[in-house]
């Protein structure tokens, strides 16, 4: 801690608040890390898995934690994904020209990755939490709330947190195929589910796929009662269901893990930054998970935000971290992306909801022209994998 106290204080536990302290650290900045005291209870096994772009694994990179985290991914060569009633669109890194589109990571490794580098790292010290008046207990010119889309210090605030539930839960677990993945991840849109398959290096290195399951949220209650065994019959018939070939190129899943499932929303926080204090992640903003760009956007933020400081310490260092100047450069450089995603995907879940037959023909119709249109396929893919 420095003698004036820390520059800046970040609250939160999770993924996007741990790279924030480490980043900030590495710039040389003084944090504090405000968050709950580690539990010692069993914890339930976490089955999710994200798909990090070129932008996050290059800030991971930068924290030493990409190098590790590596023998918990799995890259992803193409994407084929499948409309309902004919549509379809593939992605490919040599289409690109990348070595991948995407990672899919182990979303335990990387949160105890990046704890494990917050234990060296030079400039950041634990603290307690914020007291329930969103009050840091320590100084700090600034407060970045990394809280995720419950946050108590944003309520606190009185910052207007827009929500809109989809009725739509999202089921994730763990599977084992009968046949290699070649690293290609799937995506069927049903109507009025969302089915995905990442490729994925656990429990087998070239047969496994994290999945991501977004249905009605009845269905969803239905799947987690379910056993791992009959689970496995009704999404082995949901893929054959929607597609046959691609069916026997993935071969016959069985379930490897607990079955998770959690609501599904569209919200938006209406203020992202105020006098000493910024919204990053999950705390201000939150898309469906269609495109797997959740995490993807809140590491985006952490970039950006360091961005904004590196650049006002260099040329205005009379700023504290903490300046409202500075800040609204950090809002400014992501509300447009972040809002084109949440827009993306929100029109998108939309467009294949909707079961009226005219629609239906639409929809798939554009999916394949936008197939057979190389410009624009690439431009969007771009656009998601930030390639």
């Amino acid at each position: 801690m420095s003698a004036k106290g820390f520059d800046v204080c970040v609250s939160g536990s999770g993924a996007v608040a741990m790279s924030l302290a480490l980043a900030l650290s590495a710039e040389g900045w003084h944090v504090a890390w405000s968050r709950a005291p580690e539990s010692n209870k069993p914890q339930q096994a976490d089955v999710r898995t994200y798909a990090l772009n070129a932008r996050a694994i290059a800030l991971l990179e930068r924290l030493r934690v990409w190098p590790a985290l590596k023998a918990f991914a799995s890259p992803v060569y193409e994407m084929a994904i499948q409309g309902d009633a004919g549509g379809a669109m593939t992605f490919s890194a040599w289409q690109q020209k990348v070595a991948e589109l995407t990672w899919i990571v182990d979303a335990a490794a990387l949160e105890r990755l990046l704890n494990d580098a917050l234990r060296f790292a030079p400039r950041v010290e634990v603290v307690p939490p914020l007291s329930e008046q969103g009050v840091p207990p320590v100084k700090a010119s600034l407060l970045a709330i990394c809280e995720g889309k419950h946050s108590g210090t944003r309520a606190a605030l009185g910052v207007e947190f827009s929500r809109k539930e989809y009725g739509h839960w999202g089921v994730a677990t763990r599977l084992k195929a009968t046949r290699p993945h070649n690293g290609v991840a799937r995506q069927w849109f049903r109507s009025p589910d969302i089915l995905a398959l990442l490729p994925f290096n656990q429990p087998d290195p070239e047969a496994s796929y994290g999945l991501v399951w977004s249905v009605p949220q009845d269905r969803a209650r239905h799947l987690q009662s379910l056993t791992p065994e009959d689970f496995a019959v009704e999404l082995n018939d949901a893929i054959r269901q929607s597609d046959a070939a691609a069916a026997d190129l993935v071969g016959e899943l069985t379930v490897e893990a607990p079955i998770a499932a959690w609501p599904l929303a569209l919200a938006q926080a209406d203020r992202w930054t105020g006098a000493g204090w910024v919204l990053l992640g999950d705390a201000a903003h939150q898309v469906h998970p269609l495109a797997g760009q959740g995490l993807n956007l809140g590491l985006a933020d952490v970039d950006t935000l360091l961005e904004v400081l590196r650049e006002a310490k260099l040329k205005e260092p009379w700023r504290q971290a903490g300046d409202e100047r500075i800040l609204s450069r950090y809002v400014r450089r992501r509300q447009w992306p972040t809002q084109a995603m949440s827009g993306l995907t929100d029109g998108l879940l939309h467009l294949f909801a909707d079961e009226r037959a005219p629609l239906k023909d639409v929809r798939n119709l554009g999916m394949s022209l936008v197939e057979r249109l190389g410009p624009v396929k690439q431009w969007l893919v771009g656009r998601a994998f930030d390639a």
